[in-house]
């Protein structure tokens, strides 16, 4: 793999630069370079912008909206749009359910729904795991039974990212009983707004609502919103997650999160020198950005191979584990390098409603810290994701 960039390249990523300094509001910048919180219109205020650019779904195919940019391209787009500070897109409508609606939908479903997703009219969450059924996802009880032209739905969904926003939801409910778990299980896509749909908060250690409880009584699905064959389910639901494990490895952000690393590191002091200067902890600085280099080429070793139309393996269960602890990582020598400081934070402040702090920059780093504890889990937990490596690659 040559591993440099090219004239058309470095001219495509300044192209990218120059927009996102002229397009990319101040305020959203400032929350997401400081680590402060988003609310639900500064994400679709983004992701419209992204989308009347034409820029919103780099991957989709151009009859989509698509840019038809290649691998390259694409992961420059995003280690701009990582330095530049701009809000994450929202990865369960246009990285997740359109692919396998791309690819398992039908032409009426792909024609209703890959719109809405691409201007942002649909949120979408994710309703997979349930209580006892999180990395042993398979172990699902959600039923869904039919009634004419409906499903019937019962069960409860957990951990269900930003479900209070939501309008729609991507579903896996059994189906059938089965010997084998991971038949009988089917693809559902259900309207949010739906009578016998409850959504309960759950608060987690850093006070955020992020994550909810979703139970479903004696909701009705029409069959129509049923993604492929009935008891097929667990097939696109590997398609999809091999797609978000992909996403998660997020090396743009935690290029840019190491390079505010080590302006902490550079400003505290330690025995009258800077903390970068420490022995110690320099040492542990360079080892992360070494494994952060080692995780970037894999990562363009694997869209390359999604460029050439072949969907993720277990290259990303790889990128899965080894993305998430380097975010891990960050934030544990973010916090070690800030010492007491990280300690206290106001949840007005995170939120963008108060400047009463003491040091801004320290006083997210705790909130950040909790917050980042869930990655080694969500998305098939790293356990999992190595037992998928030695099925696939190593044949245990």
């Amino acid at each position: 793999m040559d591993l440099g960039y090219s004239e058309a390249d470095n001219a495509f990523r300044k192209e990218v630069a120059d927009w996102l300094a002229a397009n990319l509001p101040a305020d959203l910048r400032h929350k997401v370079l400081n680590h402060l919180r988003l609310n639900k219109e500064e994400y679709v205020r983004w992701h419209k912008i992204l989308a009347a650019k034409g820029w919103v779904a780099p991957a989709w195919p151009i009859e989509w909206g698509g840019t038809g940019w290649n691998a390259t391209q694409r992961h420059i787009f995003e280690d701009e749009c990582a330095r530049a500070g701009t809000p994450m897109i929202m990865a369960f409508g246009v990285s997740m359910v359109a692919p396998v609606i791309m690819k398992f939908g039908s032409e009426e479903q792909k024609r209703h729904y890959l719109p809405r997703i691409y201007d942002c009219t649909d949120w979408w969450c994710q309703g997979y795991s349930e209580p006892g059924s999180g990395s042993d996802l398979a172990s699902l009880k959600t039923r869904a039974e039919r009634d004419g032209d409906d499903y019937i739905v019962n069960g409860q969904k957990t951990w269900t990212t930003l479900a209070q926003h939501a309008d729609m939801m991507f579903c896996l409910v059994r189906t059938e009983q089965s010997e084998r778990k991971q038949e009988g299980i089917s693809f559902l896509l259900i309207d949010m707004n739906t009578p016998g749909i409850e959504v309960r908060p759950i608060y987690m250690l850093d006070e955020d609502h992020e994550v909810n409880e979703v139970f479903l009584d004696n909701v009705r699905v029409p069959v129509a919103n049923r993604i492929g064959e009935e008891n097929k389910g667990w097939t696109y639901a590997k398609y999809l997650l091999g797609h978000e494990r992909t996403g998660i490895a997020a090396v743009g952000r935690s290029k840019r999160e190491l390079a505010f690393l080590k302006r902490l590191a550079q400003r505290q002091h330690k025995g009258g020198r800077p903390l970068l200067e420490d022995a110690l902890f320099a040492a542990k600085v360079a080892e992360l950005e070494i494994e952060l280099m080692a995780l970037e080429m894999t990562v363009l070793r694997v869209v390359s191979a999604e460029g050439a139309k072949r969907g993720p393996g277990p290259e990303a269960s790889m990128l899965k584990i080894k993305g998430t602890q380097i975010q891990q990582m960050l934030t544990e020598l973010m916090v070690e390098a800030i010492g007491p400081l990280a300690l206290p934070f106001e949840r007005e402040f995170l939120e963008g409603r108060s400047d009463d702090v003491l040091d801004a920059e320290a006083a997210p780093l705790a909130s950040y810290y909790f917050n980042f504890r869930k990655t080694s889990i969500y998305g098939g937990s790293n356990e999992i994701q190595k037992n998928i490596i030695s099925q696939m690659i190593m044949g245990l």
